[in-house]
């Protein structure tokens, strides 16, 4: 089998992949996650996924690498993550009553043959209406700064939904589990067989 390395330092991508029992390596991509003008969200997220198991490609020429990246559309605007309480609370503001829409990028490049399969696996969020109180108390006891869309659903962010609608709720933490497992057994890789 071949090696898996993920093109991330996510804490939070690594905790799903380790759900498999795959060994893998973590490895950061060193990319410009900046969007190009007018590009979509899944334009974008496609191509920073791609982008980020490409930047890897040359270090690892025999392995399977997972690209991933995220952006939440809030009100049609495409919405990283905040950085800061501030813009984190401004977030969730406009997400309070709406419906968001998340844009997972996943990518796995094959070093070997140099065949990659790239998707956009979406997820929608539906928020409850939030008081200005109960958005304070949460960013103060998540912190959700590096998070896109301003929370942690794996977490208290939980508190802050009506419904969550989507195929794979880990789409939601930033690794689409179910799109990666097909992926991967297309590859000969599945962590059910020997």
């Amino acid at each position: 089998m071949k090696s898996i390395i993920l093109a991330s330092t996510s804490e939070f991508r690594q905790t799903l992949l380790k759900k498999l029992g795959l060994p893998f390596l973590a490895v950061p991509p060193n990319i410009d996650e900046l969007p190009i003008l007018h590009e979509s969200a899944q334009e974008l997220v496609m191509r920073l996924a791609h982008a980020k198991a490409a930047a890897l490609a040359n270090q690892y020429p025999q392995h399977l690498i997972i690209g991933s990246d995220q952006v939440c559309v809030i009100d049609g605007k495409i919405v990283g993550k905040p950085h800061s309480f501030d813009n984190a609370f401004k977030q969730l503001q406009a997400a309070s009553g709406n419906k968001i829409t998340f844009y997972t990028g996943l990518c796995l490049l094959d070093t070997e043959i140099g065949k990659f399969d790239v998707q956009c696996e979406l997820f929608d969020v539906y928020f409850r209406q939030l008081t200005d109180d109960e958005i304070t108390h949460y960013l103060h006891k998540e912190e959700p700064f590096q998070c896109a869309g301003s929370f942690k659903s794996e977490g208290l962010g939980i508190a802050l939904f009506e419904r969550l609608e989507g195929r794979d709720p880990n789409t939601l933490i930033g690794l689409p589990i179910i799109l990666l497992l097909e992926m991967l057994r297309k590859c000969g890789v599945n962590p059910l067989s020997d």
